[in-house]
């Protein structure tokens, strides 16, 4: 299962799920996790995909320079 960091708030983690949010236990989060992060459950904590969010992060600025083009 797959998620993207929402954000943090207090104690948890917002987690985007299929389109719908959830708050995790910010210690089942990898430390290094931020905002925007795609990370995968590894059946015991969440853990950053660095692979995937290399991509995300390339296919939004791709997004971004294609509305933003004169």
């Amino acid at each position: 299962m797959q998620a993207i960091v929402e954000g943090f708030e207090g104690d948890f983690c917002i987690l985007e799920i299929d389109g719908q949010t959830k708050d995790v236990p910010r210690q089942q989060m990898d430390e290094k996790a931020k905002a925007g992060d795609i990370v995968v459950w590894n059946g015991e904590k969440w853990i950053l995909d660095l692979k995937q969010t290399e991509d995300r992060t390339r296919q939004i600025g791709k997004l971004m320079d294609e509305v933003w083009e004169d």
